[in-house]
């Protein structure tokens, strides 16, 4: 009886969170936790617990006296996100790379990548673009270190939200997952880093000019 109310808490919070990423809730829509209770028929608690994680994030703002908002999406905090997943991933992917574990997990990620790509279904290549780097993580022997990766790029995943639609960059992506999987399976560490390094620093490059384009950012020689 004790764990309904963290589990609908959990619930709650992985469905805001989802929605937020996917960019389904917009920066500055509110968050009414009245309307949360009454649409998933759920108790304040619950929803206030959620809330406040996705506070933690940095996802939403919650504002004394005024309500709960969707938080802007933060170059600053999205590019800190990245150096961080670029030093987790690497240390990921050359030890998946270094281990006897097959890559036949990531060859079906890639099939799948490609016929979401193929038949336009952009909106599902979130899901499998996590799959594929959670496996590799899986892959590392260290299976938790995708739980840190996955904290430290979540404003990395709204910005990358925006780049989605851009034309033939999916199928680029895709390629360089292909490129990455064949270096893990060959076993070559160096070569699975730098095919990891190309396509975390080719998209984030990808994303960074797309957010400086819709927000008027100039970056200086400095940035």
């Amino acid at each position: 009886m004790q764990n309904r109310a963290p589990q609908k808490a959990d619930q709650v919070y992985e469905l805001l969170r989802r929605s937020i990423i996917m960019l389904e809730l917009g920066p500055g829509e509110p968050v009414v936790e009245k309307n949360i209770c009454a649409e998933l028929s759920i108790s304040r608690t619950p929803v206030r617990e959620a809330v406040q994680r996705l506070a933690d994030e940095g996802l939403v703002n919650v504002i004394p006296h005024s309500g709960t908002y969707v938080s802007d999406v933060s170059f600053d905090v999205a590019e800190e996100g990245f150096v961080i997943r670029r030093a987790l991933e690497i240390e990921s992917v050359r030890r998946a790379a270094a281990s006897e574990r097959g890559a036949k997990d990531l060859d079906a990620i890639i099939h799948q990548m490609r016929a979401l790509v193929t038949s336009g279904q952009l909106h599902r290549y979130l899901d499998a673009d996590d799959a594929f780097h959670a496996a590799v993580a899986g892959m590392s022997g260290m299976p938790r270190i995708w739980k840190f990766i996955t904290l430290a790029k979540v404003h990395l995943d709204r910005m990358r939200q925006i780049s989605a639609p851009v034309p033939g960059h999916l199928a680029m992506v895709t390629e360089q997952h292909a490129a990455i999987a064949a270096a893990i399976a060959a076993g070559k560490a160096d070569q699975a880093e730098l095919a990891m390094r190309i396509h975390l620093e080719s998209s984030f490059d990808v994303m960074a000019k797309l957010h400086h384009e819709r927000t008027g950012f100039v970056p200086t020689e400095e940035t």
